[in-house]
């Protein structure tokens, strides 16, 4: 069987990937198994890791904001293939992640041999889904998405800033950057999602957010 090099796996629940490590770990004896538990770990490992085989993701890691930490490491990390592991196997969410870039989507309750073949067969260059899943009537969401894959990253995190309702001051300060520069990136921010503040931004970015009936999960 063919052994990828290097794998990222990003859960923020460590009993559920350490469980899943020591079960996949046999199977790819050769592969370097590399982990983060949110979106800012994430970040650091795939800039570190460029060259990683694949990446497994689960979409409720802190700071993912729904769909858009997907959309985001699709726009900047194309090279690298993202296989969602999630919890929800509901058709709608399933179809979305592969409407944003996903090559996959395993259900935690995926048997190991499942995810082996899952995890193969994305390696392969093909897309990988559960059995049961039926495409439901596609969202009209993709115009928000591309407008979010357009931004740079630091644009990006500049957004999830606002979204937390930091201030300007507050975000220059974080990420050592002027005032000024902060207020040129928002610009550029409400330009390109076509939005004309703040407020605006965010509700866009909201509606690439997952259920709310999936968040407390």
């Amino acid at each position: 069987m063919f052994q990828p090099e290097k794998i990222i796996i990003a859960d923020d629940h460590p009993l559920f990937r350490h469980a899943l490590l020591e079960t996949l770990k046999p199977k790819f004896a050769q592969t370097q198994w590399l982990e983060a538990q949110n979106v800012e770990e994430l970040e650091q490992q795939l800039k570190a890791t460029a060259d990683a085989d694949l990446l497994l993701l689960d979409l409720h890691i802190p700071g993912a904001h729904g769909f858009t930490n997907l959309i985001n490491i699709r726009s900047h990390f194309s090279q690298i293939p993202v296989v969602i592991i999630s919890a929800h196997e509901d058709d709608e969410t399933m179809a979305k992640a592969i409407e944003y870039g996903a090559s996959g989507f395993i259900p935690k309750s995926t048997p190991v041999d499942t995810i082996c073949q899952a995890i193969m067969t994305v390696l392969a260059g093909d897309v990988w889904m559960p059995e049961h899943f039926k495409a439901p009537e596609e969202a009209n969401t993709q115009d928000i998405a591309q407008r979010i894959a357009s931004l740079t990253n630091q644009q990006y995190k500049i957004l999830l800033m606002f979204a937390q309702g930091m201030l300007n001051k507050q975000i220059a300060y974080d990420l050592n950057v002027s005032e000024a520069t902060i207020k040129a990136h928002a610009t550029a921010i409400f330009k390109k999602l076509n939005v004309r503040n703040r407020t605006q931004a965010v509700i866009a970015m909201n509606a690439l957010e997952l259920d709310n009936q999936f968040e407390q999960s």
